[in-house]
């Protein structure tokens, strides 16, 4: 996605106008995040990327979006198990004087270099698992029908006009600046040059004729969305961040630029002499995945949430809900708004050469563990810090050990020889702590185990409907380290099957274990789908037993049939997963930690 700001109007202003602040008016919109009420879990939901600009090859940052965004559409089919109640789309934005720049500097044509960057894209998704069911492509027929229909709404609604501007334009930023926007810095010749203050990219004065929008109109209608719905921006200090911007002055917006200048782009309709801006030609993509500006759209439309940087937040959030008021439609369902990525403690950059190529980090600490580093260190308020060091010890730390040796300790044929769910005794772990007789051996810790368990899922779904997936993994993290503990403290691999005074509370410790992997397993599929597939496979939970409605936890604790009760472990699945530190002191640093 790209970056503009308005600047400086000089010329008239053309083109009649609506009655703008009678005719635009604003749904109300459900306070739950995701779209998905307990009461209403048949809703659809449309999850949406950015769209990412191919005139470089992907980073972490862009895997961030879209795993951040494959995780919130993989928990609501878990809620939601029809496919036809969830959309998510994906892809790049292909257009403008960026990308038009950087193909003649490569020799190429610049579609040719789309396909190449595009393409890089798809397979990065494909190889991390992200379950997008479009990847849109800004060069696409349906693409420019749509645009272009977006912009004739537009125009037959007075929203349009002709005007001279002038001032500074970024062309590394695709945007215009105001005069508040621009330092000046020290160039390689050592005289002081404008750039932008946000980017410090150079700056240059520009000074056309171009079409413009109305946007000035819309500032109070976008403070009360924003007012009456604050959860519309998530997490709050981007939501407030935004009312702030509506309390200074909005000024109309350029929307279109020579095509002598600029034309790898889409054609004003009716003005050749004008192309499309590329960011107004970016954002209709969310409209055009979902078969705008056929009937189609208007059931997806409202359900819709974005998934977005934190670089890109002013266009989504000030410029897009406007445009589509001014379209006649309603704003985003919801924005949901993260943070960026440094390496080391530094800023990712071409020329520190520290940018970090994902597909290596697929390769290096497999797909399922790269995406639960980002999903589990990554925190939406601020930036986030990666180094391989830190990637190793919390997977080893948390998947290798604590999941992995958990699943292989209940499983090992020399404390589970028949390989099935072990029954269950109540009379060894009553569903009272005061009812404990002599047979019981249950403890205060193992009641704390249970009751953190079960309440799991209820944190784990405020957790996301509050886009704090790394909380939801911090909450699991929690419990499997209870759940070692308790295993630990209980020792089966010192209980005897043939004692039948062991034998009760063998199988109620290792089936509390089990249920509580099974928890774990069910509430990682949206993180790490593969992991999870590969955790309950060797469970022998059946596909049509992992979504959340089926997910009961130690039913017979709760005087209730266990429908896992003397099944079958299904076949061994090989490690959970490997590794990724072989030394000796890592497994004695760890074995020490239980």
């Amino acid at each position: 996605m790209l970056r503009i700001s308005a600047f400086r109007l000089l010329g008239r202003t053309g083109a009649s106008r609506l009655s703008l602040l009678e005719d635009f008016s604003l749904r109300h919109y459900s306070s739950d995040p995701l779209g998905v009420q307990d009461d209403t879990r048949d809703a659809r939901a449309y999850f949406t990327t950015p769209i990412f600009y191919v005139n470089a090859a992907p980073h972490i940052g862009h895997l961030y979006s879209a795993v951040l965004a494959d995780a919130l559409c993989r928990y609501h089919r878990l809620r939601v198990p029809s496919a036809a109640a969830t959309r998510f789309s994906t892809g790049t934005d292909e257009h403008g004087l960026k990308i038009q720049q950087a193909a003649a500097a490569a020799g190429l044509a610049p579609s040719e270099l789309c396909d190449r960057v595009s393409a890089q894209f798809q397979q990065l998704f494909r190889e991390a698992d992200i379950s997008s069911t479009d990847f849109i492509r800004t060069t696409e027929a349906r693409h420019r029908m749509a645009v272009q229909h977006f912009w004739g709404v537009l125009k037959a609604r007075g929203l349009l006009y002709k005007g001279l501007y002038e001032g500074w334009y970024c062309a590394s930023d695709e945007c215009f600046l105001p005069e508040a926007k621009v330092t000046r810095q020290p160039g390689p010749s050592g005289d002081l040059c404008p750039v932008s203050l946000e980017s410090g990219h150079p700056v240059s004065w520009t000074k056309e004729e171009n079409y413009i929008f109305r946007l000035s109109q819309f500032r109070e209608p976008l403070q009360r969305w924003l007012r009456g719905d604050p959860q519309a921006i998530t997490p709050e200090p981007f939501h407030h961040a935004v009312l702030q911007w509506l309390e200074e002055e909005l000024p109309d917006l350029s929307v279109s630029r020579r095509s002598s200048h600029l034309h790898w782009g889409i054609p004003v309709p009716g003005d050749d002499s004008q192309t499309i801006y590329v960011w107004l030609d970016a954002l209709v993509n969310y409209l055009t995945v979902i078969g705008y500006p056929n009937a189609e759209f208007k059931s997806w439309w409202p359900t819709t949430s974005h998934i977005i940087g934190k670089d890109i937040l002013k266009f989504h959030a000030v410029y897009w809900p406007a445009l589509l008021l001014g379209a006649g439609m309603s704003p985003p369902h919801r924005i949901y708004v993260h943070s960026h990525w440094t390496v080391c403690g530094q800023k990712m950059s071409k020329s520190l050469g520290n940018v970090v190529d994902p597909r290596t980090c697929l390769d290096r600490y497999t797909v399922d563990g790269f995406r639960y580093f980002l999903l589990r260190q990554g925190v939406p308020n601020w930036d986030c810090d990666y180094y391989g060091e830190k990637v190793v010890k919390l997977l080893d730390s948390e998947l290798a050990f604590a999941l992995g040796g958990l699943l292989n300790r209940c499983t090992a044929n020399r404390i589970n020889p028949s390989g099935t769910y072990p029954a269950f005794c109540t009379t060894c772990f009553p569903s009272e702590p005061g009812l404990v007789g002599p047979s019981g051996r249950a403890q205060a810790e193992d009641y704390a185990l249970v009751s953190a368990v079960a309440t799991l899922p209820k944190q784990v779904a405020d957790h996301y409907d509050n886009f704090q997936i790394y909380k939801a993994l911090e909450a699991v993290s929690s419990c499997v380290r209870q759940t070692n503990g308790f295993v630990q403290r209980h020792a089966p691999w010192k209980l005897n099957w043939e004692s039948p005074v062991d034998a009760p509370w063998l199988g109620t410790v290792l089936h509390v274990a089990l249920e509580c992997l099974r928890v774990f397993g069910t509430l990682l599929q949206p993180v790490t789908p593969s992991l999870a597939d590969k955790l309950l496979s060797r469970l022998g939970i059946s596909a049509t037993e992992r979504g959340l409605g089926e997910l009961h936890f130690l039913p017979r604790f709760y005087g209730h049939p266990c429908p896992f009760e003397g099944r079958r472990l299904g076949p061994e699945t090989g490690v959970l997963f490997p590794r990724l530190d072989q030394s000796r002191a890592w497994l004695e640093s760890y074995t020490n930690a239980f």
